[in-house]
């Protein structure tokens, strides 16, 4: 028996119970809509956050004294950075800019006739907004009593903050600091990655003289500012360079920092790339995870499959006694029934990665972010459609073949 005919003959025999082929052909399509709509989602979503860290500079190295288990990454940090380590920072051959950051805690920002509560305003000085993007307004200078705040801080009050605007900063530790708002500014250089497309409100005051953390140098034997975070700021492609010289000068013990480090945290200087390798690798196993629980589906319809299978055996079985009377090998009947299966694993496969797609393009809709598509996860899924029809039909397939032909023409 020829491709074609034994193509022809399974048609036939689909279309003979079409509402049974049918919800067999559903299971099949579920389970691959499923995958691809889960694989396209943690595509999108990876494309997404790669594109907005990527975004941001990247000729930055960001310096966080964190637990050994964090990466780098892992929020503010402990202060360990010191004046005298800016300094030295800055002498590193490559390094354009070093910006510290801080913390002032504060209960409440008042404005006119409002209160809101907050619980810190960050700490930093004016080469933070060398490179800012200003609504209005300009940059803080050092030692002043002004404010910059980004455009959700400014929303935070009925008639919106803008530059010229006074606030009052309530401190936690009591006390209050009238200053003057002096620009709305969209982000801030300095920040670790995450921070920077964050819609966080931000208000951000000089260090000088609102920052209040101070440590004793070991290196200058004296009373100094220290930061959790610092920011350096090197030349345009020498980035990898400098971050290798600013290691170095943590690893010689002759920092500030590394003496001050507590036990069980340690000094980290990581870079956009770093972190971008980082969320791949946590996203795309992420993916694979959630992929596998919808593959759950797949098994189903493969389980539906079978099952339809065994039944079309049973109910063909003078058929197939026909057959072999006629001259018909095993070879032939196993090839009938086996295409019968792929012609269903393949059709929902088929099916189901377009309504994968769709699904894929409502869950960026909703979580608000670009759709990227995932080729290679709907190539893999029409595969394994195919793949799935193949192995469920192989034992009915390989049942109908040694179906004895005397004992099937007297089955009724």
């Amino acid at each position: 028996m020829d491709l074609a005919e034994t193509l022809r003959i399974s048609l036939r025999s689909l279309r003979a119970h079409r509402l049974r082929a049918a919800l067999t052909v559903l299971g099949i399509v579920i389970g691959i809509a499923a995958v691809v709509t889960f694989a396209t989602f943690g595509a999108s979503l990876k494309a997404d956050v790669v594109s907005e860290i990527e975004g941001s500079s990247a000729n930055e190295i960001y310096l966080v004294a964190s637990q050994t288990d964090e990466g780098g990454f892992g929020g503010a940090g402990q202060p360990v950075f010191t004046e005298y380590d800016l300094r030295q920072l800055r002498d590193i051959e490559g390094v354009q800019r070093v910006v510290p950051r801080g913390i002032v805690p504060v209960s409440a920002i008042g404005h006119a006739n409002q209160t809101v509560a907050r619980s810190q305003v960050t700490a930093t000085n004016a080469t933070a907004f060398a490179t800012a993007d200003f609504e209005e307004g300009r940059a803080f200078r050092n030692g002043e009593r002004e404010a910059v705040v980004n455009r959700p801080a400014a929303r935070l009050f009925a008639d919106n903050l803008s530059a010229g605007d006074r606030l009052t900063v309530t401190l936690a530790a009591g006390g209050r600091e009238n200053v003057t708002v002096v620009g709305v500014v969209n982000g801030t250089g300095g920040q670790l990655p995450f921070g920077s497309f964050s819609d966080r409100p931000r208000v951000f005051l000089p260090a000088d003289p609102f920052y209040q953390s101070v440590v004793q140098s070991p290196n200058a034997v004296a009373s100094q500012f220290v930061y959790p975070q610092v920011t350096v700021v090197t030349a345009p492609g020498d980035t990898t360079a400098t971050k290798e010289r600013v290691r170095e000068y943590f690893a010689s013990g002759n920092a500030d920092a590394s003496r001050l480090v507590p036990d069980g945290y340690t000094v980290s200087a990581r870079t956009n790339a770093d972190l971008v390798e980082r969320i791949e690798r946590i996203v795309s196993r992420l993916t694979r995870f959630v992929t596998g629980i919808a593959v759950i589906a797949l098994v189903v319809g493969a389980v539906g499959i079978a099952n339809i299978m065994l039944v079309s055996v049973t109910e063909r079985t003078r058929e197939i006694g026909i057959m072999k009377a006629v001259g018909a090998r095993r070879r032939d009947v196993m090839q009938l029934f086996l295409a019968e299966s792929v012609l269903l694993g393949a059709l929902g496969a088929l099916l189901g990665v377009p309504l994968g797609i769709a699904g894929g393009w409502v869950a960026t809709r909703y979580a608000e972010i670009p759709l990227t598509l995932a080729p290679g996860w709907a190539a893999a899924a029409v595969a394994v459609g195919v793949l799935t029809g193949v192995v469920a039909g192989l034992y009915p397939a390989w049942r109908a073949a040694r179906v004895d032909p005397i004992d099937a023409l007297r089955y009724e």
